[in-house]
């Protein structure tokens, strides 16, 4: 199953990873994930507060966030 985690980032913009991972995933764990891609890439460094990530389940909608940019990992 995929699941879309948005991350804010310092330079104001947000980045979307594409996470596998289980239904019964723990929501901290699919947020540690995308958060570990981020900071192996060359992205400015994404927020670290758990809380202001944005995870959903892959196919549920997501339109009130137009300037992510996605990453597939």
């Amino acid at each position: 199953m995929s699941w879309p985690v948005a991350l804010p980032a310092l330079d104001v913009r947000g980045y979307i990873y594409r996470i596998h991972a289980p239904a019964h995933a723990l929501r901290a764990d699919r947020f540690r994930a995308a958060f570990h891609c981020h900071d192996d890439g060359p992205r400015p460094r994404a927020s670290d507060r758990f809380d202001a990530a944005l995870i959903w389940r892959a196919g549920a909608e997501r339109t009130d966030h137009a300037d992510l940019t996605v990453h597939q990992h």
